[in-house]
């Protein structure tokens, strides 16, 4: 399968974070470390873990650079195939920790085609072109259209989909795995969580996401259809997003 191609026009870089250059920077660059880190660790991702730990390391401390250089820690020193069988374990056998955003919000329903229709539409109003190797609410993508178009527009997907991110945070700790790092620092990234969002985080792990409805195409005819029971395809190549924020994105997943 390929992988999701995302062009990036310039004007995709029109909309930036307030504050200084170097701010704006940081921000875009530990975006983008979270999109590449939250790829499946093929063998071209594995290679260049050593430089991903070192670019961590030299990250101006916060929070989230704290959480990320806690992940590559452990990361830069397992073997390929353990971190497969991980990866593998946590994001894709689990529904509770997918990478797949709108499950959350909508479950298997026919509102879950629409809101994957809207994602797609607003990639494509911001300059994205994107091929349909990987669904538009997966994680990793959302990650980088928010590195490259802003914390307007381009972190609003993010903001939509806090409390499913909250639950894999949970879901992850739970489990015990170390991408539970990744998602906490995400999340300082974020608006902190009202006692609403908490509540539904709280809700929705008991109940789960809505079910089917009964009699509707929840995916709009097929354009969006994940694989069955929610499991993702056979990983693909990860695509190694530049670590300089100024330079564009070209690979394969």
């Amino acid at each position: 399968m390929n992988a999701p191609h995302i062009g990036i026009p310039a004007r995709a870089r029109r909309s930036r974070p307030a504050g200084t250059a170097e701010q704006t920077a940081q921000r875009v660059l530990l975006l983008r470390l979270l999109s590449l880190l939250l790829q499946y660790p093929d063998t071209e991702l594995v290679l260049g873990r050593q430089e991903l730990a070192a670019t961590a390391e030299a990250l101006e401390p916060s929070p989230a650079a704290a959480e990320i250089a806690a992940f590559t820690a452990w990361f830069a020193e397992q073997p390929p195939d353990a971190l497969e069988r991980h990866y593998v374990e946590v994001f894709d056998l689990r529904r509770r920790s997918s990478l797949y955003l709108t499950y959350y919000l909508h479950g298997d329903t026919r509102r879950r085609g629409t809101a994957l229709l809207a994602l797609a539409q607003r990639y494509r109003a911001a300059g994205w072109e994107a091929d349909a190797a990987e669904l538009p609410d997966h994680l990793p993508v959302v990650l980088e259209f928010a590195a490259l178009e802003g914390p307007g527009a381009g972190e609003a997907p993010l903001r939509q989909h806090r409390r499913g991110l909250e639950l894999i945070r949970h879901s992850l700790a739970d489990a015990g795995s170390p991408y539970r790092h990744l998602f906490a620092a995400l999340l300082t990234l974020l608006p902190p969580p009202t006692a609403a969002d908490l509540a539904a985080v709280a809700e929705l792990a008991a109940a789960g996401p809505p079910a089917e409805e009964v009699g509707l195409d929840p995916y709009g005819g097929g354009l969006f259809a994940p694989p069955q029971t929610f499991v993702p395809p056979e990983p693909a190549p990860s695509t190694l997003i530049p670590l300089l924020p100024t330079r564009t994105k070209e690979g394969h997943r």
